[in-house]
């Protein structure tokens, strides 16, 4: 048998060597974690699994993110936390595709619980990214908006993210075969926005709707009804949990897999493999819409017990 010696054998590991770094894998890096009570539990893994035709749930456990699949690439919904973003390309490799091939990028509302993770997403795909109006600025500036009801939280803060695209109300961005529709929903931040598609399981197609959070939640203080400071917000909580009810809307999934009991879903599934798929549901975003007007309406009674209210 024939030895190589000398510089040749030193020349042909070495080219050997360059052939495997020309084609070892790139490996996402995650921006450093947000920090609060509820993160490390959010951040529990959680096995991804099909929602519904070209449509997939790759989130962790106690924040959304959704993957749809197009002819041409893939469309991401939010990011989670910065420290969710290893576990979103994680999970949608195990389901056999390439974060890599990641088109686009769509936000509900720039939190850092839903576009934490958005920054090391799109670095590592390339996507274009693309958020509703004031949303799109607070993404770039890494912070909630100032008129934000949530912004005096000390922890609010997340990685910035570039070249994002502002849509406006009624909005379709397309990728392949896919078209994401952009519903302005305003409230909860001044640039939330709820995304609708259509998805195809065995000549059967539904209309997905992601619904942003529409809950009125804000730091202690803050008035929904309106101060000095600032308007009342309720007309247009009022309006935007109008649009939601109005929506075409088969299967909702909620911003957190809490709303719409998305754990309930998957067990329901499971012991009925068989089953009608329970993630299907067309008065879900109705039923959502009238949870909401609840909580907003009990948010104005108590806000009309203090000083101050209307």
């Amino acid at each position: 048998m024939h030895k190589f010696r000398g510089p040749a054998r030193g020349l042909i590991l070495a080219l050997s060597l360059f052939g495997f770094a020309q084609t070892a894998p790139r490996r996402l890096q995650a921006d450093p974690p947000s920090v609060c009570d509820d993160c490390a539990k959010w951040n529990e893994p959680r096995a991804p699994f099909r929602v519904f035709g070209n449509t997939y749930y790759v989130g962790p456990t106690g924040v959304s993110s959704v993957l749809i699949v197009s002819n041409a690439g893939l469309v991401l919904v939010d990011g989670a936390l910065p420290q969710s973003a290893p576990l979103i390309d994680a999970n949608i490799r195990t389901l056999g595709f390439h974060t890599e091939d990641i088109k686009l990028i769509v936000n509900g509302h720039a939190h850092y619980d839903h576009a934490g993770g958005i920054s090391a997403l799109q670095r590592f795909s390339g996507a274009r990214v693309a958020a509703g109006g004031a949303g799109a600025r607070a993404l770039q500036d890494g912070r909630p908006s100032p008129d934000d009801p949530q912004v005096a939280y000390g922890n609010s803060a997340f990685p910035p993210v570039k070249n994002v695209s502002a849509v406006e109300d009624g909005d379709v961005l397309h990728v392949g075969d896919v078209a994401i529709t952009a519903h302005r929903t305003p409230g909860h931040t001044p640039g939330s926005t709820t995304w609708s598609w259509r998805s195809c399981e065995g000549g059967r197609c539904l209309d997905i709707v992601y619904a942003d959070s529409i809950s009125p939640v804000s730091f202690p203080g803050y008035r929904f009804t309106g101060d000095a400071t600032h308007p009342s917000l309720v007309p247009t909580m009022r309006a935007s949990i109008a649009k939601l009810a109005t929506l075409p809307c088969d299967i909702m999934i909620g911003a957190h897999p809490s709303v719409g009991d998305l754990d309930g879903k998957v067990k329901a599934r499971a012991a009925n493999p068989r089953g009608p798929n329970p993630f299907i549901n067309p008065n879900a975003c109705r039923a959502l819409a009238a949870e909401m007007t609840k909580a907003l309406e009990a948010r104005i009674a108590e806000e009309r017990k203090t000083p101050g209210g209307r």
